[in-house]
């Protein structure tokens, strides 16, 4: 009996060893399915969008400066001033918010990069395995990779043992495409024809 409480023990410290270290890989699959089926309250649960916004605004905006701190008005007073007039007259950069749509996520999970925005239908559903780039106790990087090689890479933070949660996006380099409006309603965008006489 104590033989078996034994092996009771360790089959499951084995267990919980192995759910504990393939929970961003199941959170990455989780993402996928919840954009697959367009479940706004699954992605909710299991995305910070707050913290993926503020990780896209600057790859999107491809100026490397609003990346790095601002100078500071004591230790460089024209740097600063210079840096509020840039950002002023600066041309506004793409909405993060078009690749947090279902359909976006749902296109960059299956690697189509700085593009997922651009999709004008919904990509069918993707088998692409993530690849592990870094695991650590409180952050998890995996990456997804396209036809030509360009990695998008996402990062996992633990939230509770076996909670995770993304909270960066990493666009793969290169400029950003112009969005194309996708059609709402396909029939509508037919003309009618005029009524007969």
């Amino acid at each position: 009996m104590k033989n078996l409480l034994g092996r009771l023990l360790l089959v499951a410290l084995i267990g919980a060893g192995l759910a504990f270290v393939s929970a961003p890989v199941v959170t990455f699959f989780g993402i996928r399915s919840a954009a697959q089926a367009n479940d706004v309250a699954g992605l909710v649960r299991l995305i910070d969008f707050p913290a993926v916004r503020a990780s896209l605004r600057p790859q999107l905006a491809g100026r490397p400066e609003i990346m790095t701190p601002a100078p500071s008005i004591f230790d460089d007073p024209i740097g600063a001033v210079r840096r509020r007039f840039q950002q002023a007259t600066a041309p506004a950069a793409p909405d993060p918010d078009s690749y947090l749509t279902p359909d976006a996520i749902n296109a960059l999970m299956a690697g189509q990069g700085r593009y997922a925005a651009t999709q004008t239908v919904p990509i069918e559903a993707s088998d692409a395995w993530p690849r592990l780039r870094y695991w650590g106790f409180q952050t998890t990087r995996l990456s997804v990779a396209d036809a030509g090689g360009s990695e998008t890479l996402f990062t996992f933070q633990r939230r509770a043992p076996f909670e995770w949660k993304l909270v960066h996006i990493g666009l793969p380099d290169g400029a950003t495409p112009v969005a194309v409006p996708r059609p709402t309603d396909p029939i509508a965008s037919v003309p009618e024809r005029p009524a007969a006489r």
